[in-house]
This record gives structure tokens, sequence and C-alpha cells, in this order.
């Protein structure tokens, strides 16, 4: 797995312009997986039923992951849509986002080369207004100490940016612990050593 965080977009974003008559209005918006990008593109097409086309791509989870992209010309000639918009997506090095472009068609041709340049343009345009956050990649562990280590646990929890979830006290102390998972080794590691190897640290899963 893949730990390095990556950005996604922080909030929706709407982008209008007009070319050659035609009415282009592109949709930027955060979708963790494909599942919800494609309930983002049947929303749109539901809110612009009578457009010519709403033509769409998604990144939906890490930006280099190609598995989970997609596309649609959606009725415009092969090549001039779907692909133009992925293009600018999977170019931006965000991830977990799709792309809907709805168009109203203004009687005037606009050609393949004219339609590439509108689709990608108007992602592109878009992206520019987007802002972003970073994801990091975080995992769950169990830590079973005795109440004594308490203390050396707990200093370790902002150098490592560990978060505790849950802690059970009983014979001994049982944490569940949330951290980001390329800290988990180091983490691990020093908790071990600094406990005399009486800490025991289990993965417990990774949080998507």
């Amino acid at each position: 797995m893949n730990q390095k965080p990556y950005l996604i977009p922080a909030a929706a974003v709407t982008f209008e312009e007009e070319i050659k008559k035609s009415h282009f209005i592109t949709y930027l918006a955060h979708t963790p997986n494909p599942e919800s990008a494609k309930t983002f593109v049947d929303s749109i097409k539901k809110k612009h039923p009578d457009a010519r086309h709403n033509c769409w791509a998604f990144v939906a989870g890490r930006p280099e992951d190609s598995m989970q992209w997609g596309f649609s010309d959606d009725g415009e000639p092969s090549g001039t849509a779907g692909k133009p918009i992925l293009a600018q997506l999977s170019g931006s090095g965000v991830g977990e986002i799709s792309a809907v472009v709805t168009r109203y068609y203004g009687g005037i041709r606009l050609g393949t080369g004219g339609l590439v340049k509108a689709y990608g343009g108007g992602v592109q345009q878009a992206l520019k207004l987007l802002q972003t956050i970073e994801k990091k990649i975080t995992t769950l562990v169990k830590l079973q100490l005795d109440y004594a280590f308490m203390p050396i646990a707990q200093s370790l929890y902002g150098q490592f940016g560990v978060q505790e979830v849950e802690a059970k006290y009983s014979d001994g102390v049982e944490l569940v612990l949330e951290l980001e998972a390329r800290e988990l080794d180091a983490f691990t590691q020093t908790i071990i050593n600094k406990s005399g190897a009486k800490a025991i640290v289990t993965p417990i899963k990774g949080i998507e």
C-alpha cells in the first residue's frame, strides 16, 4: 500500500463559459471511489436533463492509480470529450476527483479540435479555482502495555502524530491508536525500545 499523502478537493467547483454559442458548465467534486463518482455524474445529468451532452471523467482514488479512472464522451465524437477531461484530471496530481462538463449546443459545430479544446480547457480553468487538502493515509493499531509505561507512550504521541481512539483499563492498558501508516514502523520500534520490549503493538486495519 502506498503510504504517501495526496491532495483531494476541499470543495466542489463550477466554471461556466460560452464557446461559439455553446454553453459549457464544468463541475468538479470530491469523489473518494468509483461508486461516488458515478453518483455525482448521475446527479449532474438529472440537473441538466435537457443538455445535449454531459461528458465526464473521474480519478476516484490515488492520483496515479489508473485502475480507479473512468470517462465518457456521452455522444460527442470519440476521444473529443472524456479523454481530454481525464487528461486534465490525471495531470493535476489531485486524487478522488470527478469532472462533468455539461454542454448546451448553440448551433455552431466546433470540430474535433475545438471540442477537445473546449472540454479540456473548461476542466483546466475549473482546476485553477479548486482548493485542495492533503489526505493522509492512516492506520489503526492496538497497543497493550503496563500502567507504568503510559507516560512513555503518551510522550510519543506528538512526535508521531498519534491520535488515541479508545482506551481500556484492566490489569494493564489496551489502547487503540490512529497514526499515519508511514509512521507505523518507527513508532512501533520506538515504543518497543523505550518499554524494554514490554509493549505489544498489533496493527488493526487501514482506514480508507
